[in-house]
């Protein structure tokens, strides 16, 4: 796929993503991308293997569903307004298409205690042992967490990152690869300041694996030009919650729930911005095969 492609998806990608709450016609999607409509809805489908319609339904219904989770003030009706449904029964229907509940069932189905998708309910002795194992798991997670992390909050500044974009886990290593070629001849892997990033910009918990979009990065300690795949971005300045892993590959999502529930269990509230982790080695150059990583919780 030509390289200038991704790069103009791209764009689009993040622009969607700031801005689920206005207007996303594929007319002015066109004119981010500057491509005509349809020439932008063929490569779209080709390159993310959705079409521009369906990602930004989804998108929005995602953003809809992590909303419900963390902001109970905020009724059914406020968000189908928010993303663009004409009615509360249409909001219910695009809802339902990817979670098979209503946005109200999905809502009461999370047990208050802990912000975690999780469809149990305690209407019998079966439902109650449900929730009874799961807050049991989730226990579990905490002391795991309390036990493998040292957890601090922390005041991070602007950092400066050139990514690619990578859709779904399968590739992820290869999406690094390119990176460091890239940035190998200019010499920024030399640099003191070079650490792999990986952002997310979808949760595990509410978007399909296959679809949840990444950028896989690298520090940068001065300005470089870019082009083709390639681009630039950064985190803003703000506080986190931080997390110091030594931790094998599997054990990514443990980490990330116990992150999360340690989040719900000392009353932070997570800000409207991407998580992300930043590696402090190769796993492979590990001898139990283990990363040292730190992963960021961007909290109000």
């Amino acid at each position: 796929m030509n390289e200038e492609y991704i790069n103009r998806i791209n764009k689009t990608l993040i622009y969607i993503d700031e801005n689920l709450e206005n207007d996303l016609s594929l007319v002015l999607i066109s004119s981010i991308a500057f491509y005509s409509p349809f020439h932008l809805h063929r490569l779209f489908k080709a390159i993310t293997n959705e079409t521009l319609n369906a990602y930004i339904t989804r998108k929005r219904i995602e953003k809809a569903a992590s909303l419900l989770i963390n902001r109970k003030e905020l009724t059914v009706s406020e968000l189908a307004m928010q993303y663009g449904f004409n009615s509360n029964s249409s909001f219910t229907r695009a809802f339902k298409k990817y979670y098979g509940q209503s946005p109200t069932a999905f809502r009461k189905s999370i047990p208050d205690k802990y912000s975690k998708i999780s469809k149990v309910e305690s209407k019998n002795r079966q439902e109650k042992y449900m929730i009874e194992e799961y807050f049991c798991n989730m226990n579990e997670l905490i002391n795991q967490t309390k036990m493998n992390a040292k957890i601090e909050i922390k005041e991070i500044q602007k950092i400066d990152l050139a990514f690619i974009t990578q859709l779904g886990v399968n590739g992820l290593d290869s999406a690094f690869e390119r990176l460091i070629k890239w940035a190998k001849p200019k010499g920024l892997t030399e640099s003191d300041e070079f650490k792999l990033v990986r952002i997310y910009h979808d949760s595990f918990k509410i978007t399909e694996p296959g679809k949840v979009r990444m950028s896989a990065c690298i520090i940068l300690k001065d300005p470089v030009k870019v082009g083709g795949e390639i681009g630039l971005t950064t985190i803003g300045k703000g506080k986190c919650i931080v997390g110091h892993f030594v931790i094998e590959p599997k054990d990514f999502e443990k980490a990330w729930s116990g992150l999360f529930i340690w989040m719900n269990e000392n009353a932070y509230k997570k800000a409207d911005r991407n998580p992300f982790e930043i590696f402090h080695n190769n796993y492979h150059d590990h001898p139990e095969k283990k990363c040292i990583v730190d992963l960021y919780i961007p909290i109000e």
